[in-house]
């Protein structure tokens, strides 16, 4: 019985998945003062070797990073640690390794109706360049399922470029910064999202001619009903 009682004081074991390691190391540069406001960081194939992972969980690290604004990154000179204080940046550095990571349910129903409204603005603001960009990201999306492999970075490109479609860079920013951890949810949820692949790739080209045609209205209806199994899911979480 006094056995029992003893294991009764035991804590879950809480394992760190790989970005919330990389951010709490660049967090521990930063705070030590071994990274400064304006120092740029290495390649991201560089920083994949010395931390010993894929690059795309650099990726996802570095998005959450500049999405919080901790990074700057720069096309032509690269990524730069911004100039926040000390204080700040503490504090920052764990709303972001703490933000939703057990909540997928709000994940889930923030991105359905943040991309309801996304596809509708898309559909008021596209460009002829958007349209060409959104159709290539569904060009491969489709070959690739068509055989028979995982299309997943496909399939995030392709809701990528329709929120930059918007115009809208906080849009954008908080569209990219959900997408990877929602990833996460087809791994959690004994389900199989979209088991008919003609009818997911469907679903994709009613939302990319709704934008064409500008038709606000069947591109928010068309991205609800592509989105629609992902709110079921929020509800057996």
């Amino acid at each position: 019985m006094e056995t029992a009682k003893a294991f009764g004081n035991i804590e879950t074991i809480k394992i760190e998945n790989p970005v919330d390691k990389i951010i709490n190391q660049l967090k521990n540069l930063i705070t030590t003062g071994q990274l400064k406001p304006g120092d740029r960081l290495p390649p991201e194939r560089l920083l994949a070797q010395r931390f010993g992972v894929g690059r795309g969980y650099i990726r996802e690290a570095i998005l959450k990073l500049e999405f919080y604004g901790l990074i700057k990154t720069s096309p032509q000179s690269g990524t730069y640690v911004a100039g926040f204080s000390l204080k700040i940046l503490d504090s920052i550095f764990t709303d972001i390794i703490n933000f939703s990571k057990d909540d997928y349910a709000s994940m889930i129903e923030a991105r359905y109706y943040m991309e309801i409204n996304a596809a509708r603005l898309a559909a008021d603001r596209r460009t002829e360049d958007d349209i060409v960009q959104m159709n290539d990201a569904l060009l491969e999306y489709d070959a690739k399922i068509n055989r028979g492999q995982f299309a997943v970075e496909e399939d995030m490109v392709f809701h990528i470029k329709m929120a930059a479609a918007t115009k809208n860079s906080v849009l954008e920013s908080m569209i990219i910064i959900l997408i990877p951890d929602l990833i996460k949810v087809k791994n959690m949820v004994d389900k199989d999202i979209c088991k008919d692949k003609n009818y997911t790739i469907d679903q994709h080209h009613k939302i990319l001619d709704a934008i064409i045609d500008k038709d606000l209205n069947a591109a928010g209806d068309a991205m609800g009903n592509h989105l629609r199994e992902f709110m079921d899911i929020r509800l057996s979480l």
